[in-house]
């Protein structure tokens, strides 16, 4: 006899909008939602499934935890680049230091008004960003650049892995004396470190 996928979860940690079962077979409890007669789970938390009640519940792990929704201010680290799109890495929402990693996306044509021809000139791995939440269509969070309060607050030489300094032609490290060009914040590096 096969276990089923909601008997799996079961003390398990969830996430916001992962799936926990039906409502033809559980009664959504504490912490749960339903859409379309699925229930997902409605914070970061523990599953609970009672199998004698039939109810699932998802108990809070931490009260209050800051979860990326459309509107919120977030900070990560890009965790890879490619021509039209940078994948980050969020661990701060809201200005609150998140104990989960959320995995975010941003795209070329939300990265600043006019037009980009490539993320490279925008940001590289290894660079802190500040991003708005724009979209949490298909359980991604899509972010957005284009305020002057947003863009890249930490940049690294992707040569040496200096840090690197605004100048007027560009960013320049100080280390290798390498040019390279980022969509930086107003504040760049008065931050978080």
């Amino acid at each position: 006899m096969s276990s089923k996928p909601s008997e799996q979860k079961t003390g398990q940690i969830v996430v916001p909008g992962e799936r926990l079962g039906v409502i033809e077979e559980f009664i959504p409890d504490a912490g749960t939602y339903v859409n379309d007669g699925v229930i997902y789970s409605k914070v970061v938390g523990r599953a609970l499934v009672d199998l004698v009640q039939k109810r699932v519940s998802v108990h809070e792990l931490a009260q209050g935890a800051k979860i990326p929704k459309v509107g919120s201010t977030v900070m990560g680290q890009v965790s890879s680049s490619q021509s039209e799109t940078a994948g980050v890495r969020i661990f701060e929402v809201s200005n609150k230091k998140s104990s989960n990693a959320f995995a975010g996306i941003l795209h070329v044509s939300d990265v600043q008004m006019q037009y980009v021809d490539s993320m490279f000139d925008i940001c590289k791995p290894g660079d802190i960003i500040r991003a708005k939440v724009i979209s949490t269509k298909n359980r991604t969070y899509h972010l957005s650049t284009k305020d002057k309060d947003l863009g890249v607050i930490y940049a690294f030489c992707s040569s040496c892995g200096g840090l690197l300094e605004p100048r007027r032609q560009g960013m320049h490290c100080p280390k290798c004396g390498r040019i390279e060009r980022r969509k930086t914040t107003r504040d760049y590096g008065k931050g978080i470190m």
